[in-house]
């Protein structure tokens, strides 16, 4: 089981990108899911989740520009970002805490990043 990411790249400020985040192999649950980011130097840090089966939770600087959604039957997780500023340059990684089988723990499961620059 894997969650390859995608949708970054380089967008002017005030610009827009769509992440998304795709779980490929047998699942039997997805349950919270979550989009962190990693700039140059700095620690990783939460961008956006969902967790507790619906409650969307942002980081300060993101409220009001980036909403985070799933898709459950797609196993796919996306983040739409808007009004991109220069400070949101970072790698975005998606995250999720996956059931692979009936009655099985669950494994947090991290995506490989994906490149979001933003010039200004």
């Amino acid at each position: 089981v894997q969650l390859q990411a995608s949708g970054g790249g380089l967008v002017q400020a005030g610009g827009s990108l769509r992440l998304s985040c795709k779980a490929f192999g047998t699942i039997y649950s997805i349950n919270d899911v979550g989009w962190y980011r990693q700039a140059p130097g700095k620690q990783r840090e939460l961008v956006a989740e969902i967790i507790g089966g619906g409650v969307a939770n942002y980081a300060e600087s993101v409220k009001g520009r980036f909403t985070i959604s799933r898709d459950d039957a797609e196993n796919i997780m996306m983040l739409q970002m808007n009004n991109l500023k220069a400070e949101d340059t970072a790698v975005y990684y998606c995250y999720a805490r996956i059931r692979l089988r009936v009655g099985s723990d669950e494994n947090g499961l991290w995506g490989q990043g994906t490149l979001v620059t933003v010039s200004s």
